[in-house]
């Protein structure tokens, strides 16, 4: 714990000399005297004592400063009901929108998986079409080889 010295407790809470001393005298700060000299605890007392002696000072110098008019807390609070008002409705507006959206993306994905069905579909019918198309042209090649090595044969049999 750190002790300060009466000028400088002064300095940091802003107290006269003699508010000190009526404080000590109260009770309400732990002081101790090394050499000579008065020292003060500033973690003690300060929020229970100090605090509430400025505000209820400020209070008194202000208390006709500080009276508030019927009217305007009446305006007041219409004010802030009507910006609630204007929020729900606000947040109304968006959650709609926000459905709205969804709906359109629930659609869009919807059309998207379908024309994906179909593609692969088409993808499916079109491999099928290739290889029947290949089994053709290797039948087809191994008909025309079988007719030229005929053909081979009989012109060579017809030259001997």
């Amino acid at each position: 714990m750190k002790w300060m010295s009466d000028e400088e407790y002064s300095e940091l809470t802003g107290l006269e000399l003699s508010a000190i001393d009526d404080l000590i005298e109260r009770g309400k700060l732990t002081v101790k005297i090394e050499n000579g000299v008065r020292y003060i605890d500033p973690s003690k007392g300060a929020t229970e004592v100090i605090v509430p002696a400025k505000l209820s000072e400020l209070s008194e110098k202000n208390k006709h400063e500080m009276l508030v008019q019927p009217e305007f807390v009446e305006k007041t609070i219409g004010t802030i009901i009507n910006l609630h008002e204007k929020v729900l409705d606000a947040k109304d507006e968006t959650l709609e929108a926000v459905r709205t959206e969804n709906e359109f993306l629930r659609e869009a994905l919807a059309s998207l998986q379908e024309l994906y069905d179909e593609d692969r579909k088409t993808i499916h019918t079109l491999q099928e079409q290739l290889k029947l198309s290949q089994q053709e042209v290797e039948f087809m090649r191994r008909k025309y080889k079988l007719m030229w090595n005929k053909a081979i044969e009989e012109h060579t049999d017809n030259n001997v």
